[in-house]
């Protein structure tokens, strides 16, 4: 018989958790390995091995139930390549990230570099700026709206579909029933605005059509796969944009480090998503009863894994809530890891340094003003960021 499993006897996606969440993190990962949440009818997987090595046995930890801490996301979701197992899952993630693999992306690098240095002139000339409005959006969100070939009647919704997206991914409280309406709406868009006869050619929902035509999934599919390009790629990159921003302007020692060798730049990025992790986890369903360490979590149990808490565990980190761009973090989980690992990872990566890389020669200081948090079910980041440089 296993362990008895510990409870923690409060809601992970309340407002006051969602806007303070480590103590809480650390409370998890404190009580055991395996933790029960009763106000969220979950189990909770908070260290880093085990929400790792959970990631990796995909055949148990399985999300073709879905990914929510809810079951009418769960049921909706259905189908879509975060809701789904191989091998229908990865002929579907062959067709979503083709057009963001490195080989690939190096094409279009050139333009967002070019975009980066004119964007970062332009904010710099202003001294004051909104890392979150005026910097972090405005690449994801016009590259990204060009790339994936929207009408544009439909690009100016995209923030707030992505938003809707990962709130209605979250549990069942008040912050997801109002996520309904646009997520009705974004449907409804996909279905009946972005047809074959509108979208641009060429470009990348124009390839989820060439992948039906050529018999790899029904065209049905094609607009629950474009939802895909509408959500995940837009907020996580913002986020982990104005986040570094953030953080350089709190600890100035480290930009320090980084102006002086900018090949620090992917480190940096890396650190910084550790230590801020945009998206706080996701949930499994698991398929077989499942031991870890002396506890059994059973078949048909719901399980949260917490990168965001993962990311900070002692265990794992030397001094984890320190920002250091030396630390080597290549093995963070702040973009999932195993077959789900974050599609968009090669491009947010490459807009990032982009923006980092124009801001190296023209920026000493960052001095942060009034921030908004951003308060979403399932992810951590900013509304705005106000920053003067230097």
């Amino acid at each position: 018989m296993g362990a008895a499993i510990p409870s923690y006897d409060v809601d992970l996606y309340s407002d006051e958790v969602l806007a303070e969440p480590y103590p809480h993190y650390k409370a998890l990962r404190d009580a055991g390995p395996v933790v029960w949440l009763p106000r969220n009818d979950l189990y909770a997987i908070a260290r880093y091995k085990d929400v790792r090595e959970s990631l990796r046995a995909h055949k148990v930890f399985s999300s073709a139930e879905g990914v929510a801490a809810n079951e009418a996301a769960n049921q909706g979701s259905k189908g879509t390549t975060i809701a789904s197992d191989p091998p229908d899952h990865t002929a579907m993630r062959q067709v979503i990230g083709a057009p963001m693999l490195p080989s690939r992306l190096a094409l279009i690098r050139p333009r967002i570099e070019e975009m980066a240095g004119a964007l970062v002139e332009r904010l710099v000339a202003q001294r004051d700026f909104d890392a979150v409005t005026d910097l972090a959006q405005h690449i994801p969100v016009n590259i990204v709206s060009e790339l994936v070939g929207l009408p544009e009647q439909g690009r100016q919704n995209m923030l707030k579909w992505a938003a809707a997206t990962f709130d209605m991914l979250g549990a069942a409280n008040d912050r997801c029933a109002a996520a309904q309406d646009s997520i009705r709406e974004m449907r409804s868009y996909v279905i009946n605005e972005a047809t074959r006869d509108k979208i641009r050619p060429g470009s990348w929902i124009s390839k989820i059509y060439d992948a039906s035509d050529r018999g790899l999934f029904p065209e049905s599919r094609c607009p629950v796969l474009m939802r895909d390009y509408l959500g995940p790629a837009l907020d996580t990159t913002i986020f982990a944009m104005a986040n570094i921003i953030w953080l350089f302007g709190r600890f100035p020692e480290q930009w320090d480090l980084v102006r002086a060798d900018p090949a620090l730049i992917p480190n940096a990025l890396n650190e910084a998503v550790r230590l801020e992790s945009p998206i706080r986890g996701f949930t499994r369903q698991l398929t077989a009863d499942h031991d870890i360490e002396d506890v059994r979590i059973p078949a048909g149990s719901r399980v949260a894994l917490f990168y965001a808490s993962a990311n900070r565990d002692e265990r794992k980190w030397e001094a984890p809530e320190a920002f250091d761009v030396r630390r080597k973090v290549n093995d963070h989980v702040g973009y999932g890891h195993g077959v789900h690992t974050c599609a968009g990872m090669h491009l947010a990566r490459l807009e990032i340094h982009s923006v980092l890389a124009a801001l190296v020669p023209k920026v000493e200081r960052f001095e942060i003003g009034a921030t908004v948090p951003a308060i979403n079910n399932v992810l951590r980041g900013f509304s705005s960021v106000r920053v003067r440089v230097h």
